[in-house]
């Protein structure tokens, strides 16, 4: 098995495995731990996990050549629809132990297995707190270089909309993963797409926008700028 580092984007590798095979992988910050599953590989001394683009929309949109990651080495990010941390879990590895992630998250249920994430990972904090409520967490957090967001609600764009502005730091990023049958059932993805990509360059400057088809379907990864 051969490792080679990703031409763009810090602390993502590519591994080619024993089949010919090349697959996206970070360094594991925990060593020895799974987080959903993953592949653990330990080339010449250091652990990597395989990082699965079919459960992790940033995975996908590396695939689709999105033309930037803001989420490296030292980077402070502020996390919302963080599930049980399969995606945070690979943002914890990227950002180091230099890093820090905030991981927001409304359900209860996941946010169990988020807790066990957080225990191994000294970088990431879990919060259960709805993200429209923006009051219930602001106490806790500073200014941030990246709000990525995955939530899947109508008001998605209105809701990265309300936390880039009280959150990200001027010049930082937001990565927002937007679910098209989320927000309208009835109309084309595409046209989804565009409509709320309108709404968000009233504020920000979208540096790039990648649809995740066939790993995520009617999704879509937008990158944007403070």
């Amino acid at each position: 098995m051969q490792v080679t580092e990703h031409k763009r984007f810090a602390g993502v590798y590519w591994v080619e495995l024993e089949d010919g095979t090349r697959k996206l992988a970070t360094v594991n910050l925990a060593p020895g731990t799974q987080v959903y599953g993953e592949r653990l590989l330990k080339i010449q001394g250091i652990e990597y996990r395989l990082w699965n683009p079919y459960r992790s929309k940033l995975a996908a949109a590396i695939l689709k050549d999105i033309k930037k990651v803001p989420i490296d080495q030292g980077k402070c990010v502020l996390y919302l629809g963080a599930a049980s941390g399969t995606t945070a879990s690979h943002v914890s590895d990227l950002i180091g132990s230099s890093g820090f992630v905030h991981c927001i998250e409304i359900s209860s249920r996941p946010l169990r297995d988020l807790l066990i994430v957080c225990n191994r990972r000294p970088n990431m904090v879990p919060l259960l707190a709805d993200a429209r409520q923006l009051g219930s967490y602001c106490a806790l957090i500073e200014k941030v270089d990246v709000v990525y967001q995955d939530v899947a609600q109508p008001d998605q764009t209105e809701i990265l909309s309300a936390n880039v502005k009280a959150f990200l730091r001027e010049g930082g990023y937001a990565m927002l993963a937007l679910k098209a049958r989320s927000i309208d059932i009835t109309k084309e993805p595409r046209d989804i797409f565009r409509d709320e990509m309108e709404k968000l360059e009233e504020e920000l400057e979208v540096v790039d926008a990648k649809i995740l088809d066939p790993y995520e379907k009617d999704h879509a990864m937008l990158v944007l700028r403070k």
